[in-house]
């Protein structure tokens, strides 16, 4: 494995239902409205939002340093009785990424598992791969912690409605998540 290749998995315990949590995931077209970093999500085909009928779809993420990353997407597995969703990617980012969401206990709530897999292909970053690798790395923990938050919101606000995408606490604070690794 080399200096440009990452595996990352983050996991999110969500005080919501999984199948709550599933509806909004599997709307990938909507993440921008809730996810601060995911900047734009263009879905080509499919049911036009990233959800139901697969498909593939651009989008565009920007974190905490300052630069952008692209990549097609292609849904390559999704299965919403086991509550697992996963897209192939291309682009600045070569690989996989996976969700994957089980009811957590008694309580009613959701662990959220995410998995990604990637060889960074845009040439900048392979060039500062070797000094980059550990803010790329802290990078890439900015923009999943404030995917949580954002997530909590979204579940909180109930659907078609959601605060402020900006990273930040918002509205409807009821629910709560941790995120770890």
């Amino acid at each position: 494995m080399g200096l440009n290749h990452y595996r990352f998995r983050s996991v999110w315990e969500l005080d919501a239902p999984p199948d709550a949590v599933y509806a909004v995931l599997e709307r990938a077209g909507e993440y921008p409205e809730w996810w601060p970093q995911v900047r734009e999500v263009r879905w080509r085909d499919g049911d036009g939002d990233g959800a139901g009928g697969g498909g593939t779809g651009t989008a565009r993420f920007r974190s905490l340093l300052p630069y952008d990353l692209r990549v097609t997407a292609r849904q390559t597995y999704r299965d919403p009785g086991a509550r697992v969703l996963a897209v192939s990617m291309a682009g600045d980012l070569e690989g996989w990424a996976r969700w994957r969401l089980v009811p957590r206990g008694v309580d009613g709530g959701t662990r959220a598992v995410f998995e990604q897999e990637v060889e960074v292909r845009k040439p900048l970053l392979r060039v500062l791969a070797l000094p980059g690798r550990p803010l790329f790395a802290a990078n890439h923990a900015l923009m999943m912690r404030a995917g949580r938050r954002g997530l909590c919101r979204r579940l909180a606000d109930g659907p078609g409605r959601s605060g402020p995408a900006d990273g930040r606490g918002g509205p409807g604070g009821g629910t709560r998540g941790r995120s770890r690794g």
